[in-house]
């Protein structure tokens, strides 16, 4: 990790990066964050993530006590204090500190916390050889009680599911909303291959809106590959060409078994590979410079 975290409006040593058990993004889960990368001295699509980060604070009614502007600056000096080209960046907007009630009102300084560090998710054979995940009995969110385009501190759906994963030895789980069609995974999007057709679920079925799915998408409409946004159950998963995982962590990841199903010849298809390349071409050259000269 950076040995420099960002809090409210200064920088602080790692290990005395504190806040306050009062704080009701650690009572109640009540806050909003991103996750966002840099390559090779860019930040990848940091005004995408910083336009989704305003949207799930404004519906949980949240403001964000800089502009946009000044917080691209200090995701950029946070990296340069802590002499970072390539890393994860965490940025987390709390409501602040509070009683022990949930009113909001209560918390009249949100706290702004941004955390720099390496990350791995995934080994890089895995690239190749695939991921084996599963489908949990933990159902998505329902969009009209948590909808999961909010990006919260509250990632308890998630964390069951991820429960399930962890006592099933697989690293992700995907997720089915209550209608029982595939939403997302715990930590990523989810796409298949039909033929030359590359489907994903709508984002209204219980998804997050992830910057890596956009860019996917972007990218394989330029690669003249047809891309549908439509409903599917487990079953055509199952009988899948292709499928992979697109998150700001796992970048684009190919899956290869399903619930113990062999999808396709058992490695990363064509299509995946495709989109993994490009994908990573496009890291290396787009992003705002962290470093001016």
């Amino acid at each position: 990790m950076g040995e420099w975290v960002y809090l409210n409006g200064e920088f602080v040593r790692k290990n005395e990066a504190k806040i306050s058990v009062f704080d009701h993004g650690f009572l109640y889960g009540d806050g909003v964050f991103e996750g966002i990368r840099a390559y090779g001295g860019r930040v990848f699509r940091l005004q995408s993530h910083l336009q989704r980060l305003w949207e799930s604070a404004k519906a949980i009614a949240l403001k964000i006590p800089l502009s946009k502007e000044k917080l691209t600056e200090k995701v950029l000096e946070s990296l340069r204090k802590n002499k970072l080209k390539d890393a994860y960046i965490r940025l987390v907007v709390s409501r602040g500190e509070g009683d022990l009630g949930l009113d909001p009102r209560k918390c009249p300084h949100p706290q702004i916390i941004i955390i720099t560090d390496k990350i791995s998710i995934y080994p890089e054979e895995l690239y190749e050889k695939g991921l084996e995940i599963a489908v949990v009995s933990t159902r998505r969110n329902i969009p009209s009680t948590l909808n999961p385009r909010i990006k919260s501190l509250n990632y308890l759906n998630n964390i069951l599911a991820k429960i399930e994963a962890n006592l099933q030895g697989l690293p992700e789980a995907i997720m089915l909303n209550k209608d029982g069609y595939v939403a997302e995974c715990t930590g990523d999007n989810i796409f298949i291959v039909e033929g030359e057709i590359l489907v994903t679920p709508p984002i209204w079925v219980g998804a997050l809106k992830g910057i890596t799915r956009d860019v996917v998408i972007e990218l394989a409409q330029k690669e003249g590959i047809s891309v549908q946004e439509r409903t599917f159950a487990p079953a055509a998963l199952y009988a899948s060409d292709e499928c992979f995982l697109t998150g700001t962590a796992a970048e684009v990841i190919p899956v290869t078994k399903v619930d113990g199903r062999t999808i396709g010849n058992g490695i990363a298809g064509p299509i995946t590979k495709r989109l993994i390349k490009k994908f990573r071409e496009l890291t290396k050259k787009e992003g705002t410079l962290i470093y001016n000269n």
